[in-house]
C-alpha cells in the first residue's frame, strides 16, 4: 500500500499579512488596514470577548461532565474567517491569530478540574486571586516552552498535528475563493459525516458500544498507515497479552491493557526521544560550526524567533511560578521545580504524540508525574497536586501552542504575533479557569462530591472522568508498585532499541535504494516501518487508548493508503485551461486530508455545540 501521509507543503512564501504589510486590499472599506493597532484591536476583541469565552465555557463544561474537552480551534477558525473574510485570502492570518487566542483560553479553562480535585480531596481552597496568579504564571511559562520546541517538532520533524492540519485547510478554503470552490465538497462532506457520526455515538447504543470516533478516523486518514498500523499492532499485542500481564501482577482481573499500556507507551516515547535528541544535539553542534557558510540561507521573516528573549521569558515566568507557589501558596520550592522539570520533558513527549496521533495524553502525563514523585518519597497529596498542576497546565497549553504553530507553518503566519495572541489568551484563561470552577461548583453541588468515596452518589450528567483519574492517581501516592516500575523500564528499553535500529536502517544506503527501486522494495519498506520496526512514537498510541479507538485510528490510515494507491494508478494528466478551471489543490490539501480534516471538524463542532446546549439547558 502506498504511504498515505500527505507530503507537507513547501515553506510558504512571505505574504503581506504574514509580514504585517498594509498593502492588502480589503473588500469592505470599513475594515482597518492589516498590521495597524485597529486591526489587532478588532481581532483581539472578537477572540477575547466572544470566541475565547465560548470555547472556554464549553471546555470547562465538557471536562466536568464527560472528562474530555474540545479546544474549539475549528469553531474559532470558522467564525474568525467570517470576521476576516473582507481581507480575501490574506484573511487566513487574522483568523489564525483569533483561533490561537481562543484555543489558549479554552486550554486553561479546561484545567478548572484541578480546583475540583482539591475539593474532592478535602483541601482548603486558597483565595481566588492566589490561584489566578499561580495558574497565570504557569500558563506563561508553558507558552514559552511550547514555542521553544516549535523549531524541532514543527520545522525539523514536520509532524502533522492532524487538528492543526485541518484548521489550516479550513482557514485557507474559507478565505480563498479558488480553494473554496475546489475543496468545499470534500471538506464539507467530511464535516457532515463527522457530525453525523458524533450524533450517532450519542444517540445510538450500538454505535457507542463499538467506540465509534469520526475524529480518530480522520486523524488516521491524515497521518497514514505507517503511523496508524503500529498503533493497532501494539493494541492487539496488548489485548493478546492480557492473561500474561495478569499472571505477572501487572494488571488486575478486570483491568484493560491501557492501565499499564500508557506507562509502556510513555516510556517508549522517552526512549526514542533520547536517541533523536542526542542525534539532534550532534547535528546542532555541527550547524553552529558551519553557520558562517550558511549565512546566505536566511530564515523567512514570519518564522524568526528571538531565542535569547524566549529563553529569558521561560526563566522569568518559571521563577515567577515557583515564587508564587512558594511565598503565596506555601508549597515547597523543590517539588515545584521538579514539576517544572517534568513539564520541560512532557511538553516535548506529549507534543510528539499530539503531532502524530492528534492525542495529547495529559492525564497520562499527570499520572506519570505522581508516580515519579511517589518513587522519590513524596507523601503530601497537596504538594503533589500543586507540582503536577504545573505539568498538566504546561502540557495542555504548550502542546496547544505547537499545534497552532503547525497551522501557522502551513499558512506562513507570523510566529511572534501568534505568540502575543497566545499570551493574551492565557491571561484571560487564567481568570476564567478559577472563575468557572467556582461558578460551576456553586451552581451544581454534585461537582463537589468525591465519586471515589461515594461511587453510588447521584451526580447526574457530572461524570467528572478527568477529575476521577487525577484524584485516583494522587491516592496512590507513596505506594508505587514494582509492576509499574517494570512497565516503565520495559517501555524505555523498547523505545530506545527500536529507534536505534530505525536510524541505522535510515542511514543504510543499500536498503534505502532497494525500498525505492521496486514494488517489492516498497512492500518491504512498508512492512519494516509499520510492523517489524515501527516508530515507537506511533506504536505508543495503542497503549494510551481503548482497543476500539486504536482500531478506528488504524482504519483511517488504511483507507487513506488504499485510496491514494488507487488514485495514483488512475491519475490523469493535469488539465489545462483558463484560471479557475482544473486547478490543483496545494499538496497538503489532498482529498484524504480534506475529508479527514472534515471528520475532525464535524465531531469537534458537534461536541462543542452539544456542550453549550447542555449548559444552556441547565441554566434555563
Amino acid at each position: 500500500m502506498a504511504q498515505s501521509a500527505p507530503q507537507l507543503p513547501r515553506e510558504p512564501a512571505p505574504s503581506p499579512a504574514s509580514s504585517e504589510s498594509n498593502a492588502v486590499q480589503t473588500r469592505f472599506g470599513w475594515l482597518p488596514e492589516v498590521g495597524t493597532w485597529k486591526y489587532h484591536l478588532l481581532l483581539s476583541a472578537v477572540a477575547l470577548l466572544v470566541l475565547g469565552p465560548l470555547g472556554g465555557i464549553a471546555a470547562s463544561y465538557m471536562n466536568f461532565s464527560v472528562g474530555f474537552f474540545v479546544g474549539g480551534q475549528v469553531l474559532a477558525g470558522i467564525l474568525g474567517s467570517a470576521v476576516t473574510y473582507g481581507y480575501g485570502s490574506e484573511g487566513k492570518h487574522g483568523a489564525n491569530y483569533m483561533q490561537t487566542m481562543a484555543a489558549s483560553v479554552a486550554s486553561l479553562c479546561a484545567m478548572s478540574v484541578l480546583i475540583q480535585a482539591m475539593v474532592w480531596m478535602g483541601m482548603q481552597l486558597p483565595p481566588a486571586w492566589h490561584l489566578i496568579l499561580f495558574v497565570g504564571c504557569v500558563g506563561m511559562f508553558a507558552v514559552g516552552v511550547g514555542m521553544l520546541y516549535t523549531p524541532l517538532l514543527v520545522d525539523r520533524l514536520q509532524l502533522d498535528y492532524p487538528s492543526g492540519y485541518a484548521v489550516a485547510n479550513i482557514l485557507r478554503a474559507l478565505t480563498d475563493k479558488r480553494l473554496l470552490k475546489v475543496s468545499i465538497s470534500k471538506l464539507g462532506g467530511g464535516t457532515a459525516l463527522g457530525a453525523l457520526a458524533a450524533w450517532a455515538t450519542e444517540r445510538i447504543a450500538v454505535v457507542a458500544a463499538i467506540g465509534t470516533s469520526a475524529a480518530t478516523v480522520g486523524a488516521g486518514m491524515i497521518v497514514g498507515s505507517r503511523i496508524t498500523v503500529p498503533a493497532v499492532l501494539m493494541a492487539v499485542i496488548g489485548k493478546l497479552s492480557l492473561p500474561t500481564l495478569r499472571e505477572l501482577g501487572w494488571l488486575g482481573a478486570e483491568d484493560p491493557f491501557r492501565k499499564v499500556g500508557f506507562l509502556i507507551g510513555l516510556a517508549m516515547i522517552c526512549g526514542a526521544a533520547v536517541v533523536d535528541l542526542s542525534m539532534l544535539a550532534v547535528q546542532y553542534a555541527a550547524r553552529v560550526r558551519a553557520r558562517a557558510a550558511e549565512a546566505g540561507a536566511e530564515e523567512p521573516a514570519w518564522k524568526k524567533v528571538n531565542m535569547p528573549r524566549l529563553l529569558a521569558w521561560i526563566v522569568l515566568w518559571g521563577a515567577a511560578a515557583v515564587a508564587v507557589g512558594t511565598f503565596v501558596l506555601g508549597q515547597p520550592a523543590g517539588w515545584l521545580l521538579f514539576g517544572m522539570g517534568l513539564a520541560l520533558l512532557f511538553v516535548l513527549i506529549n507534543g510528539i504524540s499530539y503531532g502524530i496521533t492528534d492525542q495529547n495524553p495529559i492525564s497520562s502525563a499527570f499520572v506519570s508525574s505522581i508516580m515519579l514523585m511517589s518513587l522519590m518519597g513524596l507523601k503530601n497529596p497537596l504538594v503533589a497536586l500543586m507540582a503536577a498542576t504545573i505539568l498538566l497546565i504546561s502540557t495542555s497549553v504548550g502542546c496547544d501552542m505547537q499545534q497552532d504553530r503547525s497551522t501557522g507553518w502551513r499558512l506562513g503566519t507570523n510566529r511572534n504575533i501568534q505568540f502575543r495572541y497566545q499570551v493574551m489568551g492565557v491571561t484571560m484563561g487564567a481568570l476564567l479557569c478559577v472563575g468557572l470552577a467556582k461558578v460551576f461548583m456553586t451552581a451544581y453541588p454534585a461537582l463537589t462530591i468525591n465519586q471515589l468515596d461515594n461511587p453510588k452518589a447521584e451526580v447526574g450528567q457530572w461524570g467528572s472522568a478527568m477529575t476521577y483519574k487525577l484524584v485516583g492517581a494522587i491516592r496512590d501516592l507513596g505506594s508505587l508498585s514494582d509492576a509499574k516500575v517494570q512497565a516503565l523500564l520495559v517501555g524505555l528499553a523498547i523505545g530506545f532499541v527500536v529507534q536505534v535500529l530505525r536510524k541505522l536502517l535510515q542511514r543504510h544506503q543499500g536498503y534505502q535504494h532497494y525500498i525505492r527501486s521496486s514494488k517489492a522494495g516498497f512492500a518491504l519498506g512498508w512492512t519494516m516501518d509499520s510492523l517489524v520496526l515501527a516508530s515507537p512514537y506511533a506504536s505508543s498510541f495503542g497503549g494510551f487508548v481503548a482497543f476500539p479507538v486504536a482500531l478506528w485510528f488504524g482504519g483511517g490510515g488504511i483507507i487513506a493508503s488504499v485510496f491514494n494507491t488507487l488514485a495514483k494508478r488512475g491519475a490523469k494528466p493535469e488539465p489545462s485551461g483558463s484560471p479557475g478551471e482544473g486547478e490543483a489543490l496545494p499538496e497538503d490539501m489532498s482529498t484524504m486530508s480534506l475529508v479527514g480534516g472534515g471528520l475532525i471538524a464535524g465531531e469537534s463542532l458537534f461536541f462543542l455545540i452539544a456542550g453549550l446546549i447542555g449548559l444552556a439547558s441547565l441554566l434555563a
